[in-house]
C-alpha cells in the first residue's frame, strides 16, 4: 500500500509535488502556514491535473485529485507519514526553522527530502536528530512533467535514507540521478549557471540580442537536450566517439571558454537591459498565460518522450 506523503510547503514546487505523489497512489497532506496558501494551491493542482489528463499524462485525475487534503498543522502533516518533501522558501534561516520543528514532531522512520534548489543539506540539518534521514531532493519545475530529481546527501545522511529516497521517486515516475558528496548549486543549476553566465555576456558585449540567444537554445542546442545529455551529444557527434570529438575540436572549446572574462556578479546595466528585451516580446499581463503555454509544451513533450520510449522498447 502507497506510503503517506507530507507536502511541507504549499507554493508552486510543493503543489507540484503533491500532484508527483497523489498520481502514483499516495495519500498527500499538504501544509503551508501562510494563510491562503493551500486553498491556492488545491486551485493550482486542480488546474494542472486537468491539464495533464488533456495530455494524457495521467489516467484518472480525480482520483488523484481526491487524495490530496490540507493538513491543520505541521504535526498533523507528518502523523503517519513515511516521508515529507520540504519546499519553503529557498533561505538557510527559514528552513533551518522548519526543520527544527519537524525535529520536534517527526516519527522515529520518517525521511525527509528538501527542494532546495541550492543550498546543501548540511546548511540547515546539522546538529538535529532527524538529520542522518534528510537529505536534498531537488526537482526541476514542474516534477510532474520533468521528471529529474538531484539527491544530494549531507556528511551524516544514512545511506539507508538514500536508498528510500530513491526507491520512492522511481516508483512515482521520477528520473532520481545522486551526488556522492554536497557542492553549492548541485548538477542542474551549477550546469544552468554556467550557460546563463556566457548568455548575458553575449549579450552584454552586443554580440546578439536575448531573443537570438534564445533562439539557438529552443531552435538548437535545445532540441537535442530534451533528450540526450552533453556527453552523449559530443559522443554521437564525431566518427570515433568522445575522444575523437575532443581531440577534434577540444582546443577550440577550450579558446572560447579562455576568452571569457573573469566570473563577476551581474551588472544592474545588463539585466535591465535583458528584462526590457523580455517585456517587449512579453508584456508582464501575459506572463501568466505564458507560463501556462510552457507547461502545456512541457507536457506535449513529456507524452512524446513517453510514446518515444513505447515505441523503441526502452
Amino acid at each position: 500500500m502507497p506510503e503517506k506523503i507530507a507536502i511541507i510547503g504549499a507554493g508552486l514546487v510543493g503543489s507540484a509535488w503533491a500532484i508527483v505523489f497523489a498520481r502514483a497512489g499516495h495519500e498527500v497532506a499538504l501544509y503551508d502556514d501562510t494563510e491562503g496558501q493551500c486553498a491556492a494551491a488545491l486551485a493550482r493542482i486542480e488546474t494542472n491535473l486537468e491539464a495533464l489528463e488533456g495530455h494524457g499524462l495521467i489516467d484518472d485525475p480525480a482520483a488523484a485529485r481526491a487524495r490530496i487534503a490540507t493538513a491543520a498543522g505541521l504535526a498533523d502533516a507528518l502523523d503517519g507519514a513515511a516521508y515529507a518533501q520540504e519546499s519553503v522558501f529557498e533561505r538557510a534561516d527559514v528552513k533551518r526553522a522548519v526543520y527544527a520543528e519537524i525535529d520536534g514532531v517527526a516519527g522515529p522512520d520518517l525521511v525527509v527530502g528538501s527542494s532546495s534548489s541550492g543550498i546543501p543539506c548540511s546548511t540547515f540539518t546539522e546538529g538535529l536528530g532527524i538529520g542522518p534521514r534528510c537529505l536534498i531532493a531537488h526537482p526541476i519545475n514542474p516534477p510532474y512533467v520533468i521528471p529529474l530529481v538531484e539527491m544530494v546527501p549531507a556528511p551524516w545522511t544514512e545511506e539507508a535514507t538514500v536508498s528510500r529516497c530513491w526507491t520512492l521517486m522511481e516508483a512515482a515516475g521520477m528520473k532520481p540521478v545522486r551526488l556522492t558528496r554536497e557542492i553549492d548549486g548541485f548538477i542542474a543549476n551549477r550546469l544552468q549557471a554556467a550557460l546563463l553566465w556566457e548568455a548575458f555576456r553575449l549579450l552584454e558585449g552586443g554580440y546578439a540580442t536575448a531573443e537570438d540567444i534564445d533562439t539557438t537554445i529552443s531552435a538548437g542546442l535545445g532540441r537535442r537536450w530534451a533528450f540526450i545529455g552533453p556527453f552523449e551529444t559530443i559522443d554521437l557527434n564525431a566518427p570515433g566517439g568522445l575522444a575523437d570529438f575532443c581531440a577534434r575540436l577540444g582546443d577550440g572549446f577550450f579558446e572560447f571558454v579562455r576568452q571569457g572574462e573573469p566570473a563577476a556578479p551581474l551588472s544592474d546595466a545588463v539585466v535591465g537591459e535583458a528584462h526590457e528585451q523580455r517585456r517587449a516580446r512579453l508584456p508582464m499581463a501575459t506572463h501568466g498565460e505564458r507560463q501556462a503555454w510552457r507547461d502545456r509544451r512541457l507536457m506535449g513533450l513529456a507524452a512524446h518522450l513517453r510514446d518515444a520510449r513505447r515505441d523503441s522498447g526502452d
